[in-house]
């Protein structure tokens, strides 16, 4: 019996081979599926071919929902325990078809355990390579799936895969073992571990054996190592680890992309800074070691037609850095401020947003900067200009914070008269209206500081604007936080004060 159904496997294989869909056809209606279900199993000689016949059927869409009815998929995983590795091939390739572009079936594989025993399996069978492949491509097409995650980081296979990275040579094969980390490194237990397994080291040597080359496949190897890299840094853990005190060697190799010729190096450099500048003690290390000066000579190669991917992550690192108290001055004083303001002439709002983020943090708490920024007439003109920018909220809303930190960090009447002589009032009246109380806090203690330090000059605008009725509508709001309403609150006071608009206020107060 053994003989002859080897036989009609063997000719259901043939058939399948010269016209797949038509034979697949016929399987389907003569309800061989439901037979093949009892015929996988370990003991049987014929498991290997039954398997095989399932992952060619499986290969057409119209037939996957069948081989699910049959009952196919719970023998299948069983038989990932076998040791026969012609079995184990065809039992991948069978459960990998049938469960092609399924989420919910790739759920349900997740859920039956075959993730442990997969990354067993690449264990064991690391030598064949037709195996390893199709765990690859397995372990591709679960990891896209975030319930897989937290599974794969019970396993070794942060191990296993940096082990089988150090031997491959091909590029395909590199390339395949790439497809599996990038989304596994999305989680920051695995990155910790594929640190700890020592994934960087081959991702640096990747970058410094391919950095000078010009062919195809090494440019690609080049992007996918960096990039990888800078996944890695993006995790707390995994970052504060190869930072190791700023003496790390993985730290000073990436501060050597910095210079490079390649611009796919200068960017992942720049944001490698920009993930190590994750807290203050990491900032304050680096701006005395010197990053300042690379990040500001990196920006000069970029200022005309710049690559912008790489203008903006050198001042997503920029601005990180200004963070702490005590760098502020310092960045201040190596010409940061200018080097940022070479971009204003940007028509990108992605480097648009990271300018205006940069000039910010700088000149927090730092009035002699403040005031210099203040009374730079081409700066603010642009800055109001931004502050239209319908389209891009991010532009617009760090546009009006910068126009409120410029006068509440100068508290200079130059500076008022500057942001009154470029209409930039109305923008920080209507910012007080913001959905962000942050914002309305700012946009309120800016325009007291106006109505006391300039109100005369500021008078028309602000009448323009509406703030009285505005102030009006923020009082009687029951919703307004109470720091909005003590800074409206001292804002009236200030006005009143001033004599210009104690019988506007008080006309306003009567409409009610």
């Amino acid at each position: 019996r053994a003989d002859s159904l080897e036989g009609c496997l063997d000719c259901l294989l043939q058939a399948l081979a010269q016209n797949n869909t038509e034979t697949s056809e016929k399987i389907q209606k003569s309800g061989v599926l439901q037979v093949f279900a009892s015929l996988l199993t370990p003991q049987s000689s014929c498991t290997a071919k039954v398997a095989n016949i399932i992952a060619e059927v499986a290969r057409n869409e119209f037939m996957r929902n069948p081989c699910v009815d049959a009952g196919l998929i719970p023998p299948l995983v069983q038989l990932l325990n076998c040791k026969d590795q012609e079995v184990l091939l065809q039992t991948g390739r069978a459960l990998g078809n049938i469960c092609y572009d399924s989420h919910t079936l790739q759920s349900q594989l997740i859920n039956m355990g075959v993730i442990p025993t997969l990354v067993k399996l690449l264990g064991i069978h690391c030598q064949n390579a037709a195996l390893t492949e199709m765990c690859l491509v397995a372990f591709g097409n679960l990891a896209e799936l975030e319930s897989s995650k937290e599974q794969f980081a019970y396993t070794n296979i942060a191990e296993e895969l940096v082990k089988l990275f150090k031997k491959q040579i091909e590029h395909d094969k590199k390339e395949m073992i790439f497809e599996v980390l990038a989304p596994l490194a999305e989680n920051d237990v695995i990155k910790l571990q594929l640190v700890e397994a020592g994934l960087v080291e081959c991702l640096l040597e990747i970058v410094q054996k391919t950095v000078d080359s010009d062919k195809e496949d090494d440019i690609a190897e080049l992007k996918t190592a960096s990039d990888l890299m800078v996944l890695l840094l993006l995790g707390d853990e995994s970052m504060q680890k190869l930072f190791e005190g700023g003496k790390g060697s993985v730290f000073q190799r990436v501060l050597s992309w910095i210079p490079s010729n390649s611009h796919q190096l200068q960017l992942a450099g720049a944001l490698a800074i920009a993930n190590f500048a994750r807290n203050d003690g990491n900032c304050i290390h680096m701006v005395d070691n010197g990053i300042v000066q690379k990040l500001m000579d990196l920006l000069d190669r970029h200022v005309e037609d710049g690559n912008v991917t790489v203008q903006h992550a050198a001042l997503s690192a920029l601005r990180n850095l200004a963070i702490p108290v005590v760098n502020k001055a310092k960045m201040l004083s190596a010409g940061v401020a200018e080097a940022v303001l070479k971009f204003l002439r940007s028509e990108m709002p992605p480097v648009q947003f990271k300018l205006l983020g940069t000039l910010r943090m700088l000149i927090d708490a730092q009035a002699e900067a403040a005031e210099q920024l203040g009374k730079n007439v081409k700066l603010v003109e642009r800055l109001v200009e931004w502050c239209e920018a319908k389209d891009h909220a991010g532009v617009m809303g760090e546009s009006n914070r910068l126009l409120s930190a410029l006068i509440r960090h100068s508290k200079s009447k130059d500076v008022i008269r500057t942001i009154v002589q470029s209409g930039g009032i109305k923008h920080l009246v209507t910012m007080a209206t913001s959905e962000h109380v942050i914002m309305q806090n700012e946009a309120l203690v800016a325009l007291a500081l106006i109505a006391a330090l300039e109100l005369v000059t500021a008078e028309k605008d602000l009448e323009n604007a509406q703030l009285v009725q505005i102030l009006h509508r923020l009082l009687s709001d029951d919703r307004s936080a109470p720091e909005i309403k003590y800074n409206s609150m001292v804002l009236i006071c200030a006005l009143i004060g001033s004599g210009e608009y104690s019988g506007e206020y008080s006309s306003s107060s009567n409409c009610n």
